[in-house]
């Protein structure tokens, strides 16, 4: 053990100390994080001059679902840490998300029906 007056550095694993060891922690920087802050906010710039910029209808519906989809996509990729799982994983995460998408906009298109009937 190192003298009294000596200090010890807790990091070291020589001079380990269940007590008081505690592990370095690693950083990774925040390179990647700026680069996810960047992209979004390009995206949302891109989603709001379009809605000022298109005339109301179905294709700027369209564009602003796919523009959703593809900023929830990157958010889960980049926040819950899939950029780094296997393809299958993504798959399973991200194509049950389209099919509601899908289904919402199905749903949404059928829901005049029974409007258009002449009863």
């Amino acid at each position: 053990m190192a003298h009294q007056n000596t200090p010890v550095d807790i990091h070291d694993e020589e001079n380990y100390d269940p007590t008081v060891w505690v592990p370095k922690a690693h950083s990774h920087g925040t390179k990647g994080l700026w680069k996810t802050f960047w992209i979004l906010l390009f995206l949302t710039i891109l989603d709001i001059i379009l809605y000022f910029m298109m005339d109301p209808g179905m294709l700027r519906n369209v564009i602003f679902i796919v523009l959703g989809v593809v900023k929830a996509a990157f958010i889960v990729y980049s926040f819950m840490h899939l950029t780094f799982e296997q393809k299958g994983l993504k798959m399973s995460i991200v194509l049950p998300m389209i099919f509601v998408v899908y289904l919402i906009a199905f749903l949404l298109t059928e829901a005049d029906y029974l409007n258009s009937l002449n009863w």
